[in-house]
């Protein structure tokens, strides 16, 4: 069972279905209880990073996420997902995030059109159980106005351009995230979803 974490915000629905498209078994929860004895967790997102970090710490589950990733359970953040996993992001802040991936979360340049939609290449910079199947040059979907960049670069997994280079997918031991959205990317999403699932 793959656990999507509600949070209060929006995409969680075509998530499901992206999932239970491939016949992975999943829910859709808030509850605490659930998530501490989840297999699996899930965490997507649009809109605005502080008010998601207020979010997780009201329904109790940022603390709960930091004891999730330190246990070892396998999470996939997705689009805003991605950036919570980060040290701060400079949107209307500095704003803490979760810190499972020391960096910092910033605007895209003022060079391109924001937000950022549209289809974009993958320039895989490493293979990965995440990434297994996904091709060089792939296009995915993207729908965000900042970035993430890790102090680690040995944790990006593949970028894409968009104005500058950025981190598209990430890893560190058990925390995947994916700056796009894989529900949205068609049958390049659904291959990553369905990776994780066998992680």
């Amino acid at each position: 069972m793959i656990t999507i974490i509600d949070y209060a915000v929006n995409n969680l629905n075509s998530v499901e279905k992206a999932f239970r498209s491939l016949k992975i078994p999943v829910e859709i929860t808030e509850n605490t209880r659930k998530i501490r004895e989840a297999d699996k967790l899930v965490l997507p997102g649009v809109g605005a990073f502080g008010d998601a970090v207020n979010n997780l710490k009201t329904k109790k589950i940022f603390e709960l996420l930091r004891e999730k990733a330190e246990t070892g359970t396998p999470i996939l953040g997705l689009c805003l997902g991605l950036q919570l996993f980060f040290t701060e992001s400079e949107e209307f802040g500095p704003v803490s995030g979760l810190d499972f991936i020391h960096g910092k979360v910033q605007r895209l340049p003022k060079t391109v059109q924001v937000p950022h939609i549209g289809w974009n290449q993958l320039y895989l910079l490493k293979s990965d159980p995440l990434l297994k199947g996904v091709n060089q040059g792939s296009f995915v979907y993207f729908v965000h106005s900042y970035y993430a960049t890790p102090f680690n670069q040995d944790y990006v997994l593949a970028t894409t351009e968009y104005g500058t280079q950025f981190t598209a997918v990430v890893r560190k031991k058990n925390v995947w995230a994916t700056q796009f959205h894989p529900e949205k990317s068609q049958d390049i999403g659904l291959r990553i979803l369905h990776n994780f699932s066998l992680i």
